[in-house]
């Protein structure tokens, strides 16, 4: 009989310990989840790049293109930290003050790279007689993307380089 007894009170022990144990862990469980939640990966902010292009021919004063066109290439670090093949995009056409901007919108990116270095280059002039690019400020060899400013109400960082010339 006292056996009985003491099966019956331990059992009720630990039921009662595995009822308040459960009640414990669930309250401190329903507080850590949105604390141990991984936040939402922020999405890259998309890429303008800004600059000037410029006709300079003997010792007259520069004047602005229009129509010319810049060539950004950008190199990116896939998950692995693999360097991915070069990629290039191009600006829009200069307008009549020689003014030129290009976008590089995160779709345009693998949500798995990342952009490790991107360079502006001169693509072309529409103007015969002013169509040979020069290096001035790295036209030729490329301008380093690295210096930038966040635009807030556009959501976006924005790059300049140059101004660049064609003579």
């Amino acid at each position: 009989m006292v056996p009985t007894r003491f099966f019956f009170a331990a059992t009720l022990l630990l039921l009662s310990s595995l009822v308040i144990v459960a009640a414990i862990d669930y309250s401190q469980g329903s507080e850590s989840v949105g604390k141990s939640m991984p936040k939402a990966k922020e999405k890259p902010l998309p890429i303008g790049v800004e600059g000037h292009i410029l006709c300079k021919s003997g010792t007259s004063s520069a004047v602005p293109i229009q129509g010319a066109v810049a060539r950004i290439t950008c190199v990116a670090v896939d998950e692995f930290g693999y360097e991915t093949a070069p990629f290039s995009f191009s600006s829009d056409a200069t307008d009549e003050k020689g003014y030129f901007f290009a976008t590089l919108t995160p779709p345009e990116i693998n949500d798995k790279m990342q952009l490790r270095e991107c360079k502006a280059f001169l693509e072309n002039s529409p103007l015969e007689a002013c169509k040979v690019p020069t290096d001035v400020n790295k036209g030729i060899r490329g301008a380093i993307l690295n210096s930038h400013r966040v635009l807030d109400q556009r959501k976006m960082r924005l790059y300049w380089v140059g101004p660049f010339f064609y003579t």
